[in-house]
């Protein structure tokens, strides 16, 4: 058996799945609520009949809501007070991602990459960015049904078009953050948000970066000993 690392605890895939399942279930009952479930069908399948009630997806949308909510507000203070930043963007990425992009259907070699690669670390951004602005509007959503609270009619459908909007560009960004597994290259990193644990020759070969610095100093707390099984169980501190 190959040596494998740890590159995500618990806690990280726990809030990743929480946020990915969450916002399935939001985007799901978002388009329910326009209506179009039953118009098309979808709500004669079996198990989905609940999608043409419009109270039930609702309800379901707002508990989704308040789901997503916790889980980025967690995220952010517990990657914030250990201050564990690898995942936000750095001046370069664009130009690296496009490095990467190339190399992945052979038209050049891979610029060395650190824990996480340059168009992660962009997605990260436009995934990131376009859950919070879809919270922000959809909490003024609901906020306005509340009693006594008033908003202006010209206010309230730029908080409908830009909640719309987000959440257009949120499927597109979680289709194309989806789309990267379907490259070989890629989908030891799909295994390791199950397993948290990646293989290490992938790390030595396509995160160079990231490699040396787990192995540079074990007692920094960068890396650490083998399992009596051989495993490596090293966790940096590095998000």
């Amino acid at each position: 058996m190959r040596p494998k690392i740890v590159r995500h605890s618990g806690t990280v895939r726990f809030v990743h799945w929480t946020v990915a399942l969450s916002t399935v279930m939001l985007i799901f009952t978002g388009f329910g609520q326009m209506p179009m479930y039953k118009r098309y069908g979808i709500a004669k399948l079996p198990g989905l009949g609940w999608s043409g009630d419009f109270h039930i997806t609702l309800y379901l949308h707002y508990l989704a809501g308040m789901v997503l909510a916790s889980a980025l507000v967690y995220h952010l203070v517990f990657h914030g007070l250990r201050r564990e930043f690898g995942l936000l963007p750095r001046r370069g990425d664009l130009k690296g991602s496009y490095l990467f992009i190339k190399a992945i259907f052979g038209l050049g070699p891979e610029p060395p990459a650190d824990k996480f690669l340059p168009e992660q670390r962009l997605a990260y951004a436009f995934i990131g960015g376009n859950l919070v602005l879809v919270g922000i509007t959809g909490l003024i959503k609901v906020l306005k049904n509340l009693p006594g609270i008033d908003f202006p009619a010209g206010f309230l459908l730029w908080v409908t078009n830009l909640h719309t909007l987000s959440a257009i560009l949120l499927v597109l960004g979680i289709g194309a953050h989806l789309a990267a597994f379907a490259f070989r290259a890629n989908r030891p990193l799909l295994e390791s948000m199950f397993t948290g644990k990646v293989r290490l020759d992938y790390v030595r070969h396509r995160h160079p970066l990231w490699y040396r610095r787990l192995f540079a100093d074990p007692a920094s707390g960068a890396g650490g000993a083998r399992t009596p099984g051989g495993e490596a169980s090293w966790t940096d501190r590095c998000l």
